[in-house]
This record gives structure tokens, C-alpha cells and sequence, in this order.
């Protein structure tokens, strides 16, 4: 698995699309910044990150894009863009979803749903709708 940190909001869809370039097996995980100690804020993510880590390791020639954002509250961020947009609908954090060339995905693990235990029914499930998927 390849991890990219989508540091900057403004390059999400070039990253995206980069990324749908080298594989199809594309995932982006949004979860909580890091304060100034090194951990994030949201308590969620710190437990289902080497979760989610070690259910996509599992999968061939898997991208996971990282995507840090900011407290809901604050509605200044760059970030807060994310829970605003169509595509990425983020309302709870962390939030998987895997990622195509027609999008994302219709289906979604949201905080203690992203469980290492429920990665690989995820994929299987989500995998089988990208094969399925017929762009507009």
C-alpha cells in the first residue's frame, strides 16, 4: 500500500486523479489534523488508523490518500471544504471511501465502523460496484 498526504484542499482532485492513474484500488481516508503533540484530535482516528492501515495493506497495489481536516467548528479552515462538497459529504470523522474514476464511492466507513475487521467486506463490497459502475 502507498500513502499520500493530501496536505493542501486545493490539490484533493489533482491527487485523486493522479492517484487513478497508477491503480484502482484508490481509497481516501479523511480523519482529524494533528495538533502541536503529534496526535489527532479525534480520539476515532487515532484508534482506526493502523486499523484502516492494515486492512488496505491487505489489498494489491492499493493508495491510500491521507486527508487531514480541522474541528466542524471551525468553519474558516481550508479544510471545512470537505464537509461541504457533494462528492465528500464529510460529517463525521474518520470517514473511508474508496475513490474511481466515476468518484466516490456509494458506500462508506465512518468512525467505529473503520475497523480492520470490516475493511476487507468493504473493498469486496465496494470493488464489486466499481466493476459495476458505468460513468455518465
Amino acid at each position: 500500500m502507498k500513502c499520500i498526504r493530501v496536505s493542501d484542499p486545493e490539490k484533493f482532485d489533482e491527487q485523486v486523479a493522479q492517484a487513478l492513474q497508477k491503480s484502482n484500488e484508490v481509497f481516501v481516508l479523511f480523519f482529524g489534523r494533528e495538533t502541536s503533540r503529534g496526535e489527532s484530535w479525534c480520539s476515532d482516528c487515532v484508534v482506526a488508523d493502523p486499523e484502516v492501515r492494515a486492512g488496505l495493506a491487505k489489498v494489491a497495489g492499493s493508495i491510500l490518500l491521507e486527508v487531514p481536516i480541522d474541528r466542524q467548528s471551525d468553519t474558516d479552515s481550508l479544510t471545512h471544504i470537505f464537509r461541504k462538497r457533494s462528492d465528500t459529504r464529510v460529517e463525521r470523522i474518520p470517514t473511508l471511501l474508496r475513490w474511481t474514476e466515476c468518484g466516490p464511492s456509494q458506500d462508506r466507513l465512518v468512525e467505529e465502523q473503520c475497523r480492520e475487521q470490516n475493511i476487507t467486506s468493504f473493498v469486496a463490497e465496494t470493488g464489486k460496484q466499481r466493476d459495476q459502475q458505468s460513468c455518465a
